[in-house]
């Protein structure tokens, strides 16, 4: 007589138990399927880190290019270097010399 041995038996005990797959399902659940599932959490959690380090990014270059605004408006010496610099102005008796390093970057000299 052969005896008949059934899938369920071989299944174990903590696995039968109606509670444990009803807390297995609700971790998929969440995990996964959800709307607001923890993938997406953690995405947006990410997104929202990078963003705040970008605006703190951005703060300071407003905070650098509001003292460089009154720095301009108010120093007529550091106006003109900042036009020599920056825009390549220069003086009607004047000569100006760019020299092109062999990178591609460029020296100002005058």
């Amino acid at each position: 007589m052969k005896i008949r041995v059934r899938y369920y038996d071989k299944i174990p005990p903590f696995l039968r138990n109606k509670y444990f797959i009803a807390i297995l399902i609700f971790i998929i659940w969440v995990i996964f399927l959800d709307s607001n599932n923890l993938i997406y959490r953690y995405k947006q959690i990410r997104e929202l880190r990078r963003m705040k380090k970008e605006k703190e990014y951005y703060e300071e270059r407003i905070s650098q290019d509001r003292e460089m605004i009154e720095r301009l408006r108010n120093d007529s010496d550091f106006l003109e270097k900042f036009a020599r610099e920056k825009y390549l102005m220069k003086k009607d008796d004047e000569d100006l010399f760019i020299v092109v390093k062999p990178d591609g970057t460029r020296d100002k000299n005058k």
